[in-house]
């Protein structure tokens, strides 16, 4: 009933941004508003790591890889969660995942390639 569905990622140049979208469908929008929501991401031969949290009161929190470059957001208008990324690096390629927590809901992943 309840899906997450990352869209956004690509392939692109270190150095380069580019905007994840994670829209959650068959779940109303009081209860999106009331859910916290993350980005992790797992690179081939890796664990699954966090890359950033938003709350329902819009507080945010991001891993030592992401701060500074990575800004988490939301639209609760439109059950959405972003992850901006500024400033790319190779480092960052994976598959990026969308997370609610509350009920161990995953998305399906979106594959995210920078070279350089």
């Amino acid at each position: 009933q309840v899906r997450l569905v990352e869209s956004g990622g690509g392939s692109m140049q270190a150095g380069e941004s580019l905007r994840l979208f994670c829209v959650a469908t068959g779940v109303s929008g009081a209860t999106f508003r009331i859910s916290d929501m993350g980005w992790y991401r797992q690179a081939p031969g890796n664990q699954r790591e966090w890359v950033a949290t938003i709350t329902s009161g819009d507080n945010t929190n991001y891993a030592d890889s992401a701060k500074g470059r990575f800004t988490i957001s939301r639209d609760n208008a439109k059950n959405t969660v972003y992850l901006q990324m500024n400033s790319l690096k190779p480092e960052d390629t994976a598959v990026y995942y969308c997370h609610l927590p509350t009920y161990n809901y995953w998305g399906q992943g979106t594959q995210v390639t920078v070279y350089s």
